[in-house]
């Protein structure tokens, strides 16, 4: 009796392992069909991206992602389907594919290529500085970020560029503003925004006439005091730029006809020396 419960037990248990071992099986061979799956789709993506159908391309990066999350492939595919949308301008998109990214593979080793990708996106968007300054913004945020996270890296080194030329069109429209009021005679606000360009865009293009204008605008309104002041930075700064001599004429009207006058007699002087060199006793 002992023996046939024995043997009844063994029978359950070798049914047991030999059903647990066909299921084993089947999910091997299903896990591998869905890899392959994954893989032939990633291949048919790239081969897409590069006939330059970019829009099938994510589409197929999409679904390789979804078939097989788990896998390698998956925050590689989410960022290809990003850089297919990016290929081909179509930034809402590839801003959308990017924020995923970041949000669901924080960690992943090509993460800083995600965040540079996704700033390009908003700077490739920067039309000029009179409109929506929204993609700016954002843009500055992306690369000041890579910069503090990977300061040692290529992006952080293009960011600091970038963030340069970003910097040159806000001063720009800080410029457009100040000029406008200026026009209109709205002083106080043409100030403010020339001060802005003087103290956060001092490294910029616009940094001299941003100072020849206030010292324009302070002279205007009867401040000599603050309009001398900012002419001073100016020729400390920028003495030899004609922004510096514009200034130096308001408080000196007789600047500018001395300076022709001294310009004719340095060039006659140098022509009288020419000529002499030229002539000879007969």
């Amino acid at each position: 009796m002992i023996n046939r419960n024995y043997f009844y037990l063994f029978l359950v248990a070798l049914i047991f392992f030999s059903c647990t071992k066909k299921e084993i099986e089947k999910s091997e061979i299903r896990e591998t069909n869905i890899e392959y799956q994954m893989i032939e789709a990633y291949k048919e993506g790239l081969k897409n991206l590069k006939e330059g159908d970019v829009l099938f391309a994510a589409k197929k990066f999409n679904e390789a992602e979804i078939l097989f999350p788990q896998s390698e492939y998956a925050p590689k595919s989410a960022l290809m389907a990003a850089y297919s949308y990016y290929s081909e301008n179509y930034y809402g998109d590839a801003i959308a594919e990017l924020i995923r990214f970041l949000r669901v593979y924080p960690k992943h080793k090509d993460i800083v290529y995600a965040e540079y990708l996704l700033g390009l996106c908003y700077y490739e968007q920067i039309v000029d500085e009179k409109k929506d300054l929204q993609s700016i913004v954002n843009a500055k945020k992306r690369f000041n970020s890579i910069i503090s996270k990977y300061p040692n890296t290529e992006f952080a080194t293009d960011a600091m560029y970038k963030i340069s030329l970003i910097d040159e069109v806000l001063a720009a429209k800080e410029m457009y503003l100040g000029r406008y009021y200026i026009d209109r005679k709205k002083w106080i606000s043409a100030i403010n925004r020339f001060r802005v360009v003087v103290d956060e865009y001092d490294t910029t293009i616009y940094a001299e006439e941003a100072l020849h204008r206030l010292v324009e605008v302070y002279y205007l309104i009867g401040i000599e005091s603050e309009a001398k002041k900012y002419a001073n930075l100016l020729g400390y700064n920028y003495q030899s730029s004609e922004w510096y001599e514009k200034s130096f004429i308001l408080f000196n009207k007789k600047y500018k006809k001395n300076t022709i006058k001294e310009i004719k007699k340095q060039n006659n002087s140098i022509l009288e020396k020419f000529k002499s060199l030229l002539s000879w006793d007969e």
